[in-house]
C-alpha cells in the first residue's frame, strides 16, 4: 500500500521544489516539528513523509493519542500540574474536574460538543478535525502552508526581488557568480527599495 492520494501528491510537490531550490528536506520537513504541530506519533510521520500509509486507527484511538499529547505539551509549556489544567478544561466544558481529566488523559471520549469546545480551548485552527483526521490528512493539512510558502515566495519583499534580478542562493553557493561586494551592493539596493523613504516617514 502507498500513501493516500492527496498527500502523495503534496509530497510530489514539495519534492520537486525541495530539489528545483536547493533545499534541505529533513529541515523543512522536519518530522519532530511536524510531529508536535499535528499530535501525531514521530514514527507515524515519518512513515507518512516516505510514502507508507497511515496507520489503521479509529476516531477514538485518534483523539486518545492526540488529546494526551495536547495536554502534556501544555503541562510541559505552563510549567502546571494536571489537576490545574482539568479545572480549567472542566469549566470550558461545562464537566466536572474528574470528567475532564479522564478526557484529557484519552480514558473518556467527548461528545461532539464537547470537542468543539476543546478545540476551542487550545486554540486549533483545524477545529474538531483536529482530533479525528487521519493521519495523512493531519500531515497534509500541516505541509499546505510549506508548500504554499514555496510556490508563492513574492510574498517575501526581498526573495522577490532577488528573484527579480535572477539571484538565486543555490546558485551563488554553487557557482559563485557574484563577487562579495557585488552581492553587497546587490542587497543594499535590494533593502533601500523595500524600505520607506525618509521623506515619507517624517510625513
Amino acid at each position: 500500500m502507498t500513501a493516500p492520494r492527496q498527500l502523495a501528491q503534496t509530497l510530489r510537490r514539495l519534492d520537486a521544489l525541495i530539489r528545483e531550490k536547493d533545499l534541505d528536506r529533513s529541515v523543512l520537513l522536519d518530522p519532530r516539528e511536524l510531529a508536535a504541530g499535528t499530535a501525531l506519533p514521530e514514527p507515524v510521520v515519518r512513515a507518512l513523509l516516505e510514502g507508507e500509509p497511515p496507520p489503521d486507527d479509529t476516531v477514538t484511538e485518534r483523539f486518545s493519542a492526540r488529546i494526551r499529547v495536547l495536554a502534556e505539551a501544555d503541562l510541559r509549556r505552563t510549567g502546571r500540574k494536571m489537576a490545574a489544567l482539568a479545572a480549567e478544561v472542566g469549566a470550558a466544558l461545562h464537566v466536572s474536574d474528574v470528567w475532564a481529566r479522564l478526557i484529557l488523559e484519552g480514558r473518556k471520549t467527548p461528545n461532539i460538543e464537547h470537542l468543539h469546545k476543546l478545540a476551542d480551548f487550545f486554540g486549533l485552527e483545524a477545529g474538531e478535525a483536529f482530533f479525528t483526521a487521519p493521519a495523512d490528512k493531519a500531515l497534509n493539512r500541516a505541509l499546505t502552508p510549506i508548500l504554499a510558502q514555496l510556490e508563492n515566495p513574492q510574498t517575501d519583499p526581498v526573495e522577490a526581488l532577488l528573484s527579480k534580478y535572477g539571484v538565486r542562493a543555490a546558485d551563488l553557493r554553487r557557482h559563485g557568480s557574484m563577487t562579495p561586494e557585488a552581492l553587497d551592493r546587490l542587497l543594499e539596493g535590494v533593502i533601500r527599495s523595500v524600505l520607506p523613504r525618509k521623506e515619507d516617514t517624517d510625513q
